[in-house]
């Protein structure tokens, strides 16, 4: 009879924790156990950063010896009563009983520092880290749910760099795979369909006002509805520039667009129609072809219609969106930069791109005219932009203090509630036409 110990099927035989169905079971005794004596559960969830590469570099084998020596620094700084799950090739969960949450981010603070002692590994000195999420039982809760809570955590701090933890806030959270979320996105995905089948898509429209008076432009902002019920555009932006369907949106507002264009020209309103334009549109081959077409099916020039595009996106120096952009201004169509200043602001790139308008985002005008550092910040943008030959727009003005703080920055023109929401192009033309005869 041999004398070789059976394997524990219940431990992972590289970490010597409790596997994930193990560690549940554990989790929802601990759980019942902490709320029988008044106490809470602790969940500390730490995901390995950049394990990948040390599994490319070392193979799975030198993986295998580094999460060994993760898991017996994690269980060094672990108490004694806690239970250890492994749930992941690189992942792990520290579960413990506290009478309230004392200690806990002492004890996480101290798994990082362990974790990021230097270890030798086939003769390369690596230098490990970890995210953590820690999150603690609620009233009535479950394992899944205060796990979830400490996973959604756990990647918050990877998110900010790693090498760090992050405590759980209150907020609902979508379940490990995102359960829930994948059910709403799926759930818009397919009301994006409808819409596009069954007309459920509509442009509304915001004035740009100069300081004269006179109208700039008007920005065409698209509208979903389906079955009377109304999806907020950032819910379904996101979701169709996931799913692709984003392409399919762009192209029909850039018809829509245009022929908003010829009709507004029709009425005596030779009004620039600015349409906005994703990255996916533009790193594709056809996209001149679609802008093409929609000109040429509206009968409208191109002068009258201008492309705006997030200021990240015009950090995107990949061939075709480059040949994309500089063909469109070849044409005679407008460029306008949106938001500008709060995404990847590149001054290097920024003098090589043929835009004609800078849209200085709202996050700055809010703060006008008190803030005198944005104020300030405010006036170089405009100034960039004039030195750059742009036409400057300031957006999200609400109030008439901001609109003369924008005024005396440099903005050529604003655009915000003080002036007009977005509308229907009915609604549009009856205020467009009331303000000439005013």
């Amino acid at each position: 009879m041999s004398n070789t110990p059976e394997p524990n099927p219940i431990v992972d035989p590289i970490s010597g924790f409790l596997n994930r169905n193990a560690g549940m079971v554990a989790a929802s005794q601990l759980l019942a156990e902490a709320n029988s004596s008044n106490g809470v559960l602790i969940a500390l969830w730490i995901d390995m950063d950049r394990f990948r590469q040390i599994n490319d570099s070392f193979g799975h084998s030198g993986g295998d010896r580094v999460i060994g020596h993760i898991a017996e620094r994690i269980r060094n700084c672990a108490p004694e009563d806690s239970n250890l799950l492994r749930v992941g090739s690189d992942e792990f969960v520290v579960l413990m009983c506290a009478q309230e949450v004392l200690g806990a981010e002492q004890i996480a603070g101290r798994i990082l520092l362990e974790i990021e002692q230097p270890l030798m590994i086939d003769g390369i000195l690596i230098h490990p880290s970890a995210s953590i999420g820690l999150a603690w039982s609620r009233v009535n809760d479950d394992p899944g749910a205060l796990l979830e809570r400490a996973d959604r955590a756990m990647i918050d701090a990877k998110q900010q760099g790693g090498n760090r933890f992050v405590v759980s806030g209150s907020e609902a959270v979508p379940g490990r795979l995102g359960a829930k979320l994948a059910r709403e996105e799926l759930a818009i995905e397919s009301a994006l369909h409808l819409a596009l089948e069954s007309g459920g898509l509509e442009l509304h429209y915001q004035p740009i006002i100069r300081p004269d008076g006179r109208i700039e432009a008007v920005e065409a902002l698209m509208r979903c509805t389906v079955d009377n019920a109304k999806i907020p555009p950032d819910k379904f932006i996101p979701v169709a520039e996931k799913s692709g369907l984003i392409v399919r949106l762009g192209e029909w507002s850039l018809l829509q667009g245009t022929r908003c264009a010829a009709r507004l020209r029709d009425q005596g309103y030779a009004t620039k129609v600015a349409i906005n334009v994703s990255r996916l549109q533009l790193i594709s081959t056809d996209f001149l072809q679609a802008l093409h077409g929609a000109l040429i099916c509206a009968n409208v020039p191109p002068e009258l219609i201008e492309l705006e595009l997030t200021e990240s996106l015009f950090m995107d120096i990949s061939p075709t969106v480059q040949t994309n952009l500089h063909s469109a201004r070849a044409l005679g169509v407008g460029l306008a930069i949106d938001d500008f200043g709060t995404g990847f602001s590149s001054l290097a790139s920024l003098k090589d791109i043929p835009a004609t308008k800078l849209k200085i985002d709202r996050a700055f005008i809010k703060l006008l005219p008190g803030d005198r550092r944005t104020l300030a910040i405010v006036k170089a943008m405009a100034q960039l932009g004039r030195e750059l030959g742009m036409i400057v727009v300031a957006e999200g003005v609400e109030t008439l203090e901001q609109l003369v703080a924008c005024e005396v920055a440099g903005a050529d023109a604003c655009q915000g509630f003080l002036h007009a929401r977005p509308m229907p192009e009915d609604d549009l033309l009856i205020w467009m036409h009331a303000r000439k005869q005013s």
